[in-house]
């Protein structure tokens, strides 16, 4: 079996398909992640805990089942790794806090994990994240910062920040995040890697830490649109333990790929989305557009005042989830994660009353505009990955802060939940 085999520039689909084809065991599979993990790991801190016996068990069921004839999942043999939040059993779910490492461990893994693990895929660990998800920027005041693997200096992204750098370091070909307003797309910007974050209620989140329950999706990162697509096929299906998720039948996307974009109206967004941010980050989606032949403009009304929606509701929510530890434990949350939640407890249920109502009209008014497009092509973030550390930026010659406004793009959509692949685009040098 050749070195090249088990290199950690393989995709999710190419390693399923070579167990498949028996050219590579799922234990070979693993020990490669398992070593790529040990070796570069440290310096990119990507992940908190790593499963490496029940890794090794799991790759040993799957190649006993191989040999006796049994016909391989999808995913078969491919590593992964997930989130913090998500429950894996026998660890504590962190949700990047030092509060949960005190609670017992999960006694079973999240839905998605299963349903993964079901496909074929084993999990080989569990990543760094902003702590409770409120972040991003995958600094971790507990862990330590998750660090890109194109330059260590800089952020991952947040607030699946070790999802989108075991990624992008090849350390696996598929990891599992979780987004609020931002948090799968932002680390798959900054790090280069392929983002979902689905339609909302589309996968369970069952077993899974909460930040904002009106706004959490969960979704994959991955090396490519197919292996986005393979593990959103395997994570699909009712669940009655999430009362969030919608009662929908299973909707294949795989097959979906092979038809390309023929028949697709492109728009590409203008107004808010075409302005407040670096240059190189409109001319990656003038690229894309150029590629796919879109030049209709389409506007998204009321942008920025969904944003500002987004931040009343999130804070709200957030702070009533928090609002017993906050009373015990405070000393114990990161700082700056503190001080936003304590901000969020005096908002004014009249404004969250108004910031929902407005969210209602806005879903009502974005749905009119794909009466003439199908997708929309817009910026994920407004600039490249920033300095580890770095608390201000530059948008349109004015000094700002980072960490909110690293999700001027992304908090308008997923605040009515819309389905958004984050797809990676080099611009520059």
């Amino acid at each position: 079996m050749s070195g090249s085999t088990t290199s950690g520039s393989r995709t999710a689909s190419e390693i399923a398909a070579a167990v498949a084809a028996g050219r590579l065991t799922a234990a070979a599979s693993v020990e490669a992640a398992l070593a790529r993990i040990a070796a570069i790991d440290p310096g990119v801190n990507a992940f908190t805990d790593v499963t490496a016996g029940r890794a090794r068990a799991r790759a040993a069921e799957i190649d006993a089942g191989l040999a006796s004839g049994r016909i391989p999942g999808p995913l078969a043999g491919v590593p992964f790794a997930v989130k913090n939040l998500f429950d894996v059993a026998g660890l504590p779910t962190r949700a990047g806090s030092k509060i949960n490492r005190d609670r017992e461990p999960a006694a079973r893994d999240g839905a998605l994990v299963r349903r993964l693990e079901a496909a074929g895929a084993i999990l080989v660990g569990a990543l760094n994240m902003g702590e409770y998800a409120y972040d991003f920027t995958g600094e971790n005041a507990h862990d330590g910062p998750s660090r890109n693997p194109h330059d260590r200096e800089r952020m991952t992204g947040g607030s699946s920040g070790g999802s989108g750098a075991a990624v992008a370091a090849g350390l696996v070909p598929l990891a599992l995040g979780s987004d609020t307003n931002g948090s799968i797309r932002v680390p798959a910007s900054f790090c280069g890697t392929f983002g979902l974050k689905p339609t909302f209620g589309r996968l369970s989140r069952a077993g899974s830490y909460p930040f904002v329950a009106s706004f959490d999706h969960l979704g994959p990162l991955a090396r490519s649109v197919a292996d986005l697509a393979l593990a959103y096929d395997a994570m699909q299906g009712e669940d009655p333990d999430d009362p969030w998720q919608t009662p929908r039948s299973i909707e294949p996307a795989t097959d979906a790929l092979a038809r390309g974009r023929t028949g697709l109206r492109i728009g590409v967004a203008g107004g808010y989305f075409a302005r407040g941010g670096e240059p190189d980050c409109f001319e990656a989606v003038a690229l894309a557009a150029a590629a796919l032949g879109a030049t209709r403009r389409v506007e998204i009304p009321e942008a920025a005042r969904a944003r500002a929606a987004a931040f009343v509701i999130t804070a709200a929510e957030a702070a009533g989830l928090h609002h017993d530890r906050l009373r015990v434990r405070p000393a114990d949350y990161d700082p700056a994660v503190r001080d936003r939640l304590i901000a969020g407890t005096t908002i004014p249920a009249a404004w969250v009353h108004r910031a929902q109502r407005f969210r209602s009209w806005y879903r009502a008014r974005v749905l009119t505009v794909f009466d003439e497009v199908d997708v929309i092509l817009a910026p994920c973030t407004p600039c490249r990955a920033l300095r580890i550390g770095q608390t201000t930026m530059e948008l349109d010659g004015v000094a700002v802060p980072a960490r909110p406004n690293i999700g001027i793009f992304t908090q308008p959509i997923s605040f009515i939940g819309l389905p958004v692949v984050a797809v990676p685009v080099r611009v520059g040098g």
